[in-house]
């Protein structure tokens, strides 16, 4: 029975002299950064990854929500020139096609003739004209801007 509390008393002698080693081992690691121990380094840490992880959860909403509002911004621009008449010289007419991310926007197409400018505005939703018929060159520009690859973030 001596025997078996010898070796209770060693065993438990080692273990204490582990446990101490390693300790000092962890509080050595703060040493110079802290008076604290590593303890409570350990535990104002995981405050912190906590209140980013918060931080993060509200950025991620927002880029969200930035990404959505920014569909309906100007974003894509078709560029057609042609020449309507044979008595004007070179492609003086344009139309340009201004459409967002969900292809809706506006055509304008201006006609030059040698008696003057004219100026049209036509609605544009889902890429085509909102109760109205588009030129050939309305649509093409429309085709071109949908060619656009917008990139998001």
């Amino acid at each position: 029975m001596n025997v078996f509390y010898i070796i209770i008393v060693v065993w438990l002698s080692i273990m204490t002299v582990l446990v101490i080693r390693m300790m000092q081992h962890y509080n050595s690691l703060t040493t110079g950064v802290s008076k604290k121990g590593l303890k409570e380094i350990l535990e104002m840490m995981l405050g912190k990854e906590r209140s980013l992880e918060t931080v993060t959860q509200e950025l991620r909403r927002e880029l969200n929500e930035s990404l959505r509002d920014g569909q309906l911004h100007l974003q894509r621009i078709g560029i057609v020139r042609f020449n309507p008449f044979a008595d004007t010289g070179g492609s003086q007419s344009f139309t340009i096609a201004l459409l967002d991310g969900h292809d809706d926007g506006l055509i304008l197409t201006s006609l030059y003739a040698r008696t003057g400018n004219r100026w049209y505005l036509k609605e544009v939703r889902g890429g085509k004209g909102k109760n109205i018929e588009l030129s050939n060159e309305e649509a093409s520009a429309i085709k071109q801007a949908k060619k656009i690859e917008v990139k998001h973030a």
